[in-house]
């Protein structure tokens, strides 16, 4: 397994969100964290992220639950020296409380996900995934949870 640097994969996530994703450009997704089991990633409650009541938008809520279940597949993917193609083909989202501050993203599905990329290796077929996806905000409170169906392929 190669080893892949947090900074390596915040350059990634820039370039992703500046050439490939604009919208994860918009909302300036941070990585905060990221290992074979965990990724973190914080989105600011800005001007750009705030809706009419002042609390995160959903769709920069939806933001980064996308973006926290795909780093973890990318992550995965080049620690592995797989190529994969991935998508999501689903979301659900179940938004429990405002989100009156900036929001951090956890996914801990990285097991699920390596199996998924091994056996869409093996295979050759397209696998879909259920991925949990957790967002809290500073108070360390859950304010939202997602469910993601990961859709990818090993190319």
């Amino acid at each position: 397994m190669k080893k892949v640097s947090l900074r390596s994969m915040r350059w990634k996530l820039f370039l992703l969100g500046t050439f490939g994703i604009p919208m994860l450009g918009f909302a300036r997704s941070k990585l905060l964290f990221i290992n074979e089991d965990e990724v973190r990633v914080k989105i600011k409650l800005t001007r750009r992220t705030k809706n009419h009541l002042k609390s995160m938008y959903f769709g920069a809520l939806a933001v980064g639950a996308d973006t926290a279940a795909g780093l973890h597949a990318f992550y995965l993917s080049e620690s592995q020296g797989i190529k994969i193609s991935l998508a999501f083909k689903a979301v659900q989202g179940q938004f429990l409380k405002r989100a009156e501050t900036d929001v951090v993203f956890v996914c801990k599905q990285g097991k699920i996900v390596s199996d998924c990329l091994q056996v869409s290796k093996k295979t050759g077929e397209r696998i879909n995934q259920d991925l949990l996806v957790e967002a809290f905000n500073l108070q360390d409170e859950l304010v939202a949870t997602f469910t993601m169906t990961l859709s990818l392929k090993v190319k």
